[in-house]
């Protein structure tokens, strides 16, 4: 039970404020002696909470599980969110994962055990 109300910087989490407000943003600061955390809100029903940070009591948020994006434009805007949020290293983690997805794979096909040269005469030559 105790790992349920357990975060870290950069957890993201949904729950409601003192006013009752839904909010959905990542933790920027954890104190456990009191019991709360400080979430930079990122979606909420209070549209004036939206980019501010707010204490919450840590019975009144959830931890959201971790995600895969694997969606360039997903990807684009977290990277976003991490420029605006001036998190290097989450910038640092996203940027390497868009640069992975971004490399064509090299595709081989093999057509043929040889490789054939020739022309409509019937003149060929065959190379191993």
């Amino acid at each position: 039970m105790a790992d349920k109300y357990r975060f870290e910087n950069g957890d993201w989490v949904q729950g409601r404020s003192k006013d009752g407000e839904l909010i959905h943003g990542f933790v920027e600061t954890v104190d456990s002696n009191q019991g709360i955390v400080k979430v930079n809100v990122v979606e909420s029903d209070n549209e004036i909470a939206i980019g501010k940070s707010i204490w919450i009591l840590n019975k009144w948020t959830e931890k959201l599980p971790d995600l895969t994006v694997s969606n360039e434009s997903h990807l684009l805007t977290l990277i976003d969110l991490a420029l605006l949020s001036k998190d290097k290293q989450w910038f640092m983690e996203l940027s390497a994962n868009l640069a992975s997805i971004k490399k064509t794979p090299e595709v081989y096909t093999k057509k043929s055990e040889f490789l054939i040269s020739g022309n409509r005469i019937g003149d060929f030559d065959a190379k191993r």
